[in-house]
């Protein structure tokens, strides 16, 4: 089996997969400051409840985002696997990076281009919700071409609540029905849902008027609150909520 693992700044997502399918997979807290013993009883719980005998991995494969949380992953596929663990990195992609400095691209946002490209075989805008909210433009030649990066959703709304001594944290899990807000709630998750589902369009308009007219970029999305954008988005065509496991998944194959 294979073991991909991608450790972002809030959450790692953990996967398994067994002759090229997805058997399980976890969404964990990125804990820094644990160590390689307290990650391996995390993860033998999650491995318990599925059955899993970890001597069955053959093969690890991580991208992170966390610098800290290198060391313990490593140490801890060394301690409890039985083999050091294949990193994702500029040099370790099958993929042209036009990057000025393609190391510092972010690992999971080559993976996720990578895997975008794999399954659509065209020009490309490829949207990740996370703790950043990132635009990554692919070729039509299968060439990472760049760029943009915004804060995330969650941390604007949190940064909102901590900066404005009145206003309330809010959940973002569902849109309000209409953009005019009649209470402080209704208008806080008007203006931040809506808001950067206009950010999200406005930037794709941009992009793409950058981008040659043929063929007309396919845009894309993956991430937690994916969905959710998508269903008021103007320009997001489909989600892939999967990517970034497929995408460490098929960069295994070429290492």
């Amino acid at each position: 089996m294979l073991l991909a693992v991608d450790v972002g700044n809030t959450n790692t997502v953990i996967g398994l997969f067994e002759n090229d399918n997805l058997i399980c997979d976890w969404r964990i807290r990125s804990t820094p400051r644990i160590t390689e013993d307290e990650f391996n009883i995390v993860i033998s719980n999650l491995f318990q409840s599925k059955k899993i005998n970890p001597s069955d991995i053959r093969k690890t494969i991580v991208s992170c985002v966390v610098p800290p949380m290198i060391k313990i992953i490593d140490d801890y596929c060394v301690k409890y696997l039985g083999h050091t663990p294949c990193w994702i990195d500029a040099a370790s992609v099958n993929m042209p990076i036009l990057y000025d400095n393609p190391e510092e691209v972010g690992a999971d946002r080559l993976v996720n281009g990578i895997a975008a490209y794999h399954i659509y075989r065209t020009s490309l805008i490829v949207i990740d919700f996370g703790t950043a909210t990132t635009f990554d433009v692919i070729t039509a030649q299968g060439e990472y071409l760049g760029g943009a990066i915004a804060p995330g959703i969650g941390i604007a709304a949190e940064a909102l609540y901590k900066r404005a001594s009145k206003l309330p944290r809010v959940e973002l899990f569902n849109p309000p029905e209409t953009v005019i807000g009649k209470n402080t709630v209704h208008s806080m998750k008007s203006g931040i849902i809506y808001g950067y589902s206009e950010m999200v369009d406005g930037m794709v308009r941009r992009i793409k008027r950058e981008m040659p007219a043929t063929p007309v970029a396919k845009v894309i999305a993956t991430g937690g609150l994916a969905p959710l954008m998508q269903n008021i988005s103007d320009t997001i065509e489909s989600v892939e909520t999967g990517l970034t496991l497929e995408g460490l998944r098929i960069i295994s194959q070429q290492l």
